[in-house]
Parts: structure tokens; C-alpha cells; sequence
């Protein structure tokens, strides 16, 4: 009798249960089935806070912005410190280079909050192309700025680089804080890493970005962190037209390399 209950034990404990695409056995076999707990009632709501209902969350930002931005057209995006006050230099800069881009028929997307962002926003919007601003939920509110003609708030930074990336043909990067770092760097390495084309990333702002630009030179490329050409992969400008004249050429090289592409392909 023993030997039968043994025998039972090991075949329920060896006995697989698909739930979807998840195989398990054991004490990993659950009680009641998928769509049973669907269906009971007086659930308790702390289920909608588990990751897969967080993963239903970021599928939909996906869809969200992708829908939201497909028809954009080429579009240049600008970084910089939300901090930057409308009577610093560097803000009116944001507006003249948000101004000529948008004459160089480019939309111009930003984070859409105050500072730089707001600067990039005004100069789309007076210029008359197409203001966007990719909006971040964050412990304090920052909200969308008014020059914002088409706004998308999303839950989740990795999201919103996506959309930056995808939707951007080139980035102009004035100063700012980690943020801006954070978006500066996730570009170059993108580009050192062939993710994305090469496309352009343009610094503006040789005074504060001089000594960055010296420690990725004498101490990363010097010590053999990065490779011969790593810090070449952008540009540092000091005027709005510089800006300007380094997204096309940067562009311009990816055009090129894209007919190269196609005709590799037979296209």
C-alpha cells in the first residue's frame, strides 16, 4: 500500500501542466486554472501592480507613442537641463536652433517640460513645424509645457528612449543634469555599438562640454575603455548655425549610407 502511494506521489509530482507557454510539475502545478481565477469574483486589486499586468502597461505605452508619432516626419530631437531659465544664454539658444531646424523642414521633439526643453518647443512652435514633447511621469510633477502641440506622457524612461531614437534622425544636446547625460549617452552607445545608424549628435556648448569631452579623450580612449574613432561619434558647436550645419551633414551621411544599403540589397 505504501509502494502504491509512492508510486502516486511520483506520478503527480512528475505529471506536466502547460500554463501557456510555461511548462510546470509538482507543487509548481496550481489549484485552479487561468481563466478560473479570471472569472471568480471578490478578487483581491493588488493584481493590477504584478508584472504582468505591468507588462500589458508597456505594451500599451509602445503602441501609444508609436501611434502617436508615425507621422511626425524627419525630426531632430533637443536635450538640456529643465533648470535653464528663459534669460540664459542657452535657452535662447534653443529657441534659434529649434527656429532653423524647423526652416530645414524638421519637427522638433523634446521632453516636453520647462528649461531647454521648453526653449526647443517655442522655437518649433513660432517657426510653424511640428512641436512634440515626450513627457516622463516623475515624483515631482513637471507637467507638459505650452509650446507642446503633440504631447504623449509615458510611465517608463526605457519607452520614451525608445521613442527618442526611433522617431529622431539626429540629436542636439545643450546643457544639462543626469537626464540629459542619460539620453546623451544611451545615444552614443547606440551608435559605437551599431544599434542605430550613425546618425548625428551634435554638443552645444564647447565651454561645458570641454572638460567631458577631454576626460572620454585622455582617460577612455587613452586607457583603451573605447576604441580608435569612439570620440568622434559627435560634434561640439558654439552657435546655432554650427548646429545646424553639423545635423545636416550628419544626416546627409546617413542618406548616403542608406542608398549604399539598398543597393547592396538589390533595392
Amino acid at each position: 500500500m505504501a509502494k502504491n502511494m509512492a508510486k502516486k506521489v511520483a506520478k503527480r509530482n512528475n505529471r506536466k501542466y502547460h500554463k501557456g507557454p510555461v511548462m510546470l510539475r509538482g507543487k509548481q502545478i496550481p489549484q485552479e486554472t487561468t481563466d478560473a481565477r479570471l472569472l471568480a469574483g471578490f478578487q483581491d486589486p493588488s493584481w493590477v501592480h504584478t508584472d504582468p499586468w505591468r507588462i500589458m502597461r508597456i505594451q500599451a505605452e509602445f503602441v501609444e507613442g508609436f501611434g502617436a508619432l508615425a507621422k511626425v516626419g524627419p525630426a531632430i530631437s533637443i536635450f538640456g537641463s529643465a533648470r535653464t531659465e528663459e534669460d540664459d544664454p542657452y535657452y535662447q539658444m534653443g529657441i534659434d536652433i529649434a527656429r532653423r531646424l524647423a526652416e530645414e523642414d524638421y519637427a522638433v521633439i523634446t521632453g516636453g517640460g520647462p528649461g531647454i526643453m521648453s526653449a526647443g518647443n517655442q522655437g518649433a512652435r513660432e517657426a510653424g513645424t511640428t512641436s512634440v514633447g515626450l513627457g516622463i511621469e516623475l515624483p515631482f510633477e513637471q507637467g507638459m509645457n505650452e509650446w507642446v502641440d503633440l504631447g504623449v506622457n509615458f510611465r517608463y524612461f526605457f519607452v520614451r528612449k525608445m521613442m527618442f531614437i526611433k522617431y529622431s534622425l539626429g540629436f542636439v544636446v545643450l546643457p544639462g543634469g543626469y537626464g540629459t547625460l542619460d539620453e546623451l549617452f544611451e545615444a552614443l552607445t547606440l551608435v559605437q555599438t551599431k544599434k542605430v545608424k550613425s546618425f548625428p549628435v551634435v554638443l552645444v556648448g564647447s565651454e561645458f562640454w570641454g572638460g567631458l569631452v577631454d576626460w572620454i579623450r585622455e582617460r577612455l580612449r587613452a586607457d583603451g575603455m573605447i576604441s580608435e574613432g569612439d570620440d568622434e561619434i559627435f560634434t561640439v558647436v558654439d552657435s546655432a548655425e554650427d548646429a545646424i550645419k553639423a545635423i545636416k551633414n550628419g544626416v546627409h551621411r546617413l542618406a548616403v549610407e542608406k542608398r549604399a544599403e539598398d543597393k547592396r540589397n538589390g533595392q
